[in-house]
């Protein structure tokens, strides 16, 4: 009985040992697996206090959580460190952390420095950066060096292509300082970009401070701003601001960059609206949804809702997705890597070899750089949301389908306007407390151009004239409203399109001629009349008691008289026997030949011929006679009609000294002193169109150039004694409206005044303004040249 007993208290002791045996063998299972999981350490350089840097940590912890949960062998572990130290963090992580790859940095300048230390350290390092223009040797240098970003050569460019479309000539350019913009090349390569086009930049703004610098813009029309390059939280505080001083309104046009419009998607409803208007780059990537994403998405919104409230969005950006790709790069490398032994060579050479389409676009390096061609959307900002509105690509420019084949047919001007509801002027538009101030000409030569009648006040003043009028007539056709002042300028056209260059004046109309050197400050309208040069001086009639013998030499009339008295004594030789014309007295006989023989210089002979021979005498006096008659009458009538202008030519004025009157405002007189070399000490200056009268009576000037447009006027007042001679190879660029660089007044008007061209109201006007009826008759052409007189 005691032994039953004694086995029976036994069996549980046994049973108690077994599950402590089981215990011990796990262990031992799971300490053997754990010697075969291999874990990668990889450091995150970010900032984690801006948005970009909140969605990219986040992204990155659910790309490695999501690893780690589904591979048994490999696993990813994260380090994250500020990018403010972005130097030492690095080392620091290499040093103690053992990671094997670094990813992060968002200026190039950090990338380049963290390259350094990796290539040193042979670590590779991922970089959300890239430079404007990749440096020489860059792969020698940096060989360790793996770019996410595309180089900032081609944001710019379709920047200054935004620029060309719409033909602005000046723009305002924006970035923050030191992080971006300058230091990095964009802004000289932007400057580079834009002369290109044709345009250049007038200011550039640098973040912070930037309160008195708006104030500054706001004194001046231009309103095309461009953000080169700035955080999100500047760009905001920016976008606010400027839209509380009144810089963000229809009439201003802003471009903003990829780093700002890609977190569009990410900001609240107040951002987007204080950025109404703006036109965004960004890069475009594929929207397909798969269910990677789609979970992606879920477990995104739900993690970042819960450790930031106070955001009020969470939706990934561009900036998450790329992040989630670069985590997906390194894990298809570990893939990859079959044996054990790896080098920090192989897990470089294997992450090169990525090739996948990612949630950021497609994912395949050349050269330690995305080798895929970059297509950027250009999108617009309306409300309180966007538009995607076409696509950019570096070879092919706009297109309307995001491509990288064939360009389309469509220009970027078309595109553009016909997706946003209005082309964006970039220019403050005048009102009527702020209207157009517009310099004109306070003391015309001519002034049938322009005319200022002075009033006891400056806006009492009254002004008439051709150029008003066109400028009346255009500004009617402009299709909106352009609420002006009229200034009038008591300075010279120079300086007045130097007045218009320093935004004295917003624009100057007038007889103002088109220059290559006056185009380098302001922008003129299309022409509204051709301008050249032209000669005036006193037309001196040839007229005398002996004008009739002017046509002829005295040479040529002393052998003409000699061929006559040689006819009329072959004439008597050959007919005084034979013809009973011819015979009688010595004194008859030589008064018929004579008679015969003169009479036949008008053919109104009519004494009969009996000899042959005298027959051949006549018929070669006769065509003698026919030649002369025809060149007497030739010459003598051209003295009659065209009067004779001395001096006669520009060769004539280089030879001769003669005094040359020109207009003291105009550039006639450098022109022809640099062109014609003619000597500047001979030149008179003359104020008004009165003057030119009176110097030629007192012969204080022998000849005068105008404009083809003044000696029109001059002609048609002085059309007595006077003559013009165009010089034909003298063609300028007309006479035009100035406005200042960038003005899109300037292409309205110049379109405007084509109109009124081609409809005839500009020939109207200049027959009222220029060459009105009555002061000369129609017929001054015929009446009083060369009238013969006693």
């Amino acid at each position: 009985m005691l032994l039953r007993v004694m086995r029976v208290s036994a069996v549980p002791r046994s049973w108690f040992l077994f599950p402590v045996l089981i215990f011990f063998l796990l262990i031992v299972y799971h300490g053997a697996e754990a010697n075969n999981i291999n874990v990668t350490r990889v450091g995150l350089i970010i900032d984690a206090d801006t948005r970009i840097g909140k969605e990219e940590r986040i992204a990155m912890e659910i790309a490695a959580q999501n690893y780690n949960i589904s591979s048994k062998t490999q696993k990813i572990s994260l380090y994250i460190r500020d990018s403010l130290r972005a130097t030492s963090a690095a080392e620091e992580m290499i040093r103690e952390k053992k990671v094997k790859v670094i990813i992060g940095m968002h200026t190039w300048q950090e990338a380049a420095l963290v390259a350094d230390i990796g290539s040193q350290a042979l670590v590779p390092v991922v970089s959300f950066a890239a430079p404007a223009i990749n440096p020489p040797l860059m792969q020698l240098r940096w060989p360790f060096l793996i770019q996410m970003a595309k180089i900032g050569s081609e944001q710019i460019k379709c920047i200054a292509n935004i620029v060309h479309a719409y033909n602005w000539k000046r723009v305002v350019v924006i970035y923050e300082d030191e992080a971006f913009g300058g230091d990095s090349g964009k802004l000289a390569l932007l400057t580079e970009a834009l002369q290109h086009v044709g345009s250049e930049i007038e200011y550039r703004l640098v973040l912070p401070p930037f309160f008195f610098y708006l104030v500054k813009l706001m004194k001046t029309q231009l309103r095309k701003f461009i953000v080169l390059e700035s955080s999100l939280e500047m760009a905001i505080h920016l976008f606010r601001e400027a839209k509380d001083m009144g810089l963000v309104r229809s009439d201003s046009t802003w471009i903003i960059p990829n780093s700002i419009t890609s977190l569009l998607d990410s900001v609240n409803n107040s951002v987007i609206s204080s950025m109404e208007g703006a036109i965004g780059i960004k890069t475009h990537y594929s929207e397909e949804v798969t269910s990677e994403y789609h979970d992606f998405h879920a477990q995104f919104r739900k993690i970042f809702r819960t450790e930031y409230p106070e955001e009020d969005n969470s939706d990934p950006s561009f900036y998450a997705l790329r992040a989630y790709d670069s985590i997906r790069i390194v894990i298809q490398a570990i893939e990859r890597m079959t044996s054990n032994r790896s080098s920090p060579k192989m897990l470089l050479d294997s992450m090169l070899l990525s090739n996948f389409t990612g949630f950021s676009g497609k994912i395949h390096f050349k050269a330690g750089q995305l080798s895929v061609t970059s297509i950027l959307s250009i999108v617009h900002v309306l409300g309180k949301r966007y538009k995607e509105i076409e696509f950019w690509t570096p070879d092919i420019g706009f297109s309307m389908i995001p491509s990288i084949g064939k360009p389309n047919t469509l220009v970027a001007p078309v595109i553009l306007q016909r997706n946003l509801q209005e082309s964006p002027k970039g220019w403050e538009m005048p009102t009527d407390g702020k209207p157009l101030k517009i310099g004109v000409p306070g003391r015309a030569s001519f002034g049938n151009f322009v005319k200022v009648d002075y009033g006891v006040k400056p806006n009492e003043n009254n002004y008439s004239g051709f150029c008003i009028q066109i400028f009346l007539k255009s500004q009617e056709l402009l299709g909106y409203p352009l609420p002006y002042k009229l200034e009038a300028c008591n300075c010279t056209y120079n300086d007045l399109v130097h007045l218009v260059h320093n935004k004295t004046y917003d624009a100057a109309i007038g007889d103002l001629t088109i220059t290559a050197e006056r185009l380098q400050y302001v922008d003129f309208t299309a022409p509204y009349i051709e301008s050249g040069v032209a000669m005036i001086a006193p037309a001196k009639p040839v007229g005398s008691a002996f004008m009739f013998t002017k046509p002829f030499t005295w040479d040529m009339w002393l052998v003409t008289s000699a061929i006559l008295i040689y006819t009329v004594l072959i004439v008597w030789l050959l007919e005084h026997q034979s013809n009973p014309e011819f015979s009688g007295s010595w004194r008859n006989q030589i008064s018929t030949a004579l008679w015969f023989t003169f009479s036949s210089l008008f053919f109104a002979h009519r004494e009969k011929i009996y000899n042959n021979f005298t027959r051949l005498v006549i018929v070669v006096w006769l065509f003698v006679v026919l030649i002369l008659s025809s060149s007497y009458t030739a010459s003598l009538s051209s003295m009659l009609t065209v009067r004779q202008l001395q001096p006669k030519d520009m060769e004539w004025l280089k030879k001769k000294i003669f005094k040359v009157g020109y207009s003291g405002d105009s550039f006639v007189k450098k022109y022809l002193v640099d062109v014609h070399q003619l000597k500047p000490n001979n030149f008179v200056e003359l104020s008004n169109e009165d003057q030119y009268p009176e110097e030629f009576e007192s012969n204080k000037i022998d000849a005068a150039f105008l404009e083809i447009p003044y000696e029109k006027v001059f002609l048609n007042k002085y059309c007595k004694g006077y003559t013009g001679t165009v010089q034909s190879n003298h063609r300028f660029g007309g006479f035009g409206f100035a406005f200042q660089k960038g003005s899109p007044f300037a292409r309205d008007f110049s379109e405007v005044i084509l109109k009124l061209t081609e409809d005839g109201t500009i020939m109207s006007l200049e027959d009222e303004w220029l060459t009105p009826q009555g002061e000369c008759s129609d017929d001054i052409a015929s009446n009083g040249h060369g009238s013969l007189s006693l």
